[in-house]
């Protein structure tokens, strides 16, 4: 029997549009910190801080936006979120204190994780439902984990060879091609009946999250705050052990080998359930935290990114779509919602609580004790999900 076509016109602007919001968030997320503190002369902390609370601005906006998505209608959400995001960005020409900078990273954040939420509900209906863990990995693949390693290298280039202003009007530029993209995008809307509208309309947990997606959702939460332990403290280690080259590329192999690993993930999440690979995503990405520990030379740091690519990159195109495959259809905005939202809660919150331990066990160390949390999510997993998985497949 042949398979469905999973590449399409709407498969294509999808990814795209999400990998320019990516950029964006990816791009900005390097060069704020360094900019408070040149410009507005803020403290270290002050500068993570202005970094960091765009997160929070963010998980406000992806609760309410599962929450209402299929109330007020997908389309209208998409463009509410890309032009709330458009006209945000501008406000950064008007920073002039700190305190004004935090105001426009939460506003910001909001416009973000609305467009976000929006684009990656999209994906999951955009994608044949028998190929939909191979869809959703590639769709995340291609727009969130390339832009995760092309944002950072672009805004630190940007941020050595030219202004402020001139990344901002870049930043509204790429926001702006997403939303001319959005325009050629046939969203799939839901049937939804009156009385799951009703009940929608409640003002209850469980129109805030999906219940049944939270246990994949409570796991990311660990898994993120372990890759946060990469994402904040990859430069410092590098520079640290005279790695910086290796460093560089880091996140370049990174994405490559998640691109190489997403072929085989996606057939077998598909026809051989989500346990055949999210086991193995769990000890290549312990191996790779374990293998960055013991970096002395550039090629064991780059072979580390790749183990990493391989596991958090598989991870969370896979948790993702557990998420979704738990709820019901006219539901997947708020599991898709409350995936990310406790996703960014460990990635946002994390480096905080990360940043105490490395005075007192080093970089390291750090990376050992992450590898040690990746293994341990295993169990909570197995009794969470996996032996629900190997329970309801048939015999």
């Amino acid at each position: 029997m042949e398979r469905p076509s999973l590449i399409n016109k709407d498969f294509l602007i999808d990814t795209i549009a999400n990998f320019f919001i990516y950029i964006v968030f990816y791009l900005l997320l390097v060069i704020i910190a360094p900019y408070a503190m040149d410009t507005l002369h803020a403290t270290p902390s002050e500068a993570g801080f202005a970094s960091s609370i765009f997160i929070v601005g963010s998980l406000i906006a992806r609760i309410f936006t599962g929450r209402y998505i299929e109330q007020i209608g997908r389309r209208k959400t998409l463009y509410i979120g890309l032009i709330f995001f458009l006209i945000t960005t501008l406000l950064y020409f008007g920073v002039t204190s700190l305190a004004f900078l935090y105001l426009v990273r939460i506003l910001h954040g909001i416009g973000f994780g609305i467009s976000a939420t929006s684009a990656q509900t999209f994906i999951a209906n955009i994608v044949p439902k028998e190929r939909r863990g191979e869809g959703i990995g590639y769709f995340i693949a291609l727009s969130s984990t390339i832009a995760s390693a092309v944002g950072p290298f672009i805004g630190m280039y940007l941020n050595q060879h030219g202004s402020f202003s001139v990344i901002i009007v870049i930043c509204f530029s790429v926001i702006a091609v997403s939303c001319l993209a959005m325009l050629f995008l046939k969203i799939p809307e839901v049937n939804v009946s009156q009385e799951q509208l009703a009940d929608m309309k409640k003002f209850k947990l469980s129109n805030f999250f999906e219940i049944k997606a939270i246990p994949i959702s409570g796991i990311s939460i660990f898994v993120g705050i372990c890759y946060a332990s990469i994402v904040s403290f990859i430069d410092p280690f590098a520079r640290q052990s005279d790695l910086v080259a290796a460093g560089n590329l880091f996140f370049v192999v990174y994405a490559i080998f998640l691109l190489l690993s997403r072929p085989v993930a996606g057939r077998l999440f598909d026809q051989k359930g989500e346990n055949s690979v999210m086991y193995p995503c769990f000890v290549l990405f312990a191996i790779g935290l374990a293998i960055i520990s013991v970096s002395h030379l550039g090629a064991i740091l780059l072979l580390a990114a790749a183990f990493v690519g391989c596991g958090f990159g598989t991870f969370l195109s896979s948790a993702q779509t557990i998420a979704v495959k738990a709820s019901l259809p006219h539901r997947t905005g708020v599991a898709t919602s409350t995936f990310y939202s406790f996703l960014e809660v460990g990635m946002g919150f994390g480096p905080f609580f990360l940043g105490l331990l490395v005075p007192l066990i080093g970089y390291r160390g750090l990376y050992i004790c992450m590898a040690i949390v990746v293994l341990l999510c295993i169990c909570p997993y197995f009794f969470l999900c996996g032996k629900l998985t190997e329970q309801s497949r048939p015999a």
